[in-house]
């Protein structure tokens, strides 16, 4: 078992990697839309959030030697499920390679944010 950690994706919040790589495959923990330059949550609406967290599930997955291309599960977790449509919008433009998929909504999201994403990825 390898952890992995970037700069180029935030950091843990909390007592866990950002992904474990085990058995030829990378789990990566939730991203969510945190700028890992500054560590803050800039991106207020759907849109901007689900590019940023796709941007860190990316950046997560390159510092394991996978890629979005190679993720072959996704868990999405949504604050607000009227934005389905727009996330799967956005969504689809990084995970051109259409992994299974679960996605729900849930109460609330770490910070408060709309969108979080993990994945599991062949390296």
């Amino acid at each position: 078992m390898k952890i992995v950690s970037t700069t180029n994706a935030p950091s843990a919040i909390g007592p866990y990697s950002q992904a474990i790589i085990s058995g030829g495959m990378v789990y990566t923990s939730g991203q969510i839309a945190i700028d890992p330059q500054s560590g803050n949550i800039s991106a207020t609406t759907i849109e901007e959030q689900t590019h940023r967290v796709c941007q860190n599930v990316k950046a997560v997955l390159e510092a394991s030697g996978s890629s979005l291309d190679k993720v072959v599960k996704t868990v999405c977790f949504l604050a607000d499920m009227n934005d389905f449509a727009t996330f799967n919008g956005i969504y689809a433009q990084y995970f051109t390679s259409k992994p299974a998929r679960s996605c729900v909504a849930v109460k609330t999201l770490p910070k408060n944010v709309l969108v979080e994403i993990d994945t599991v990825a062949e390296v």
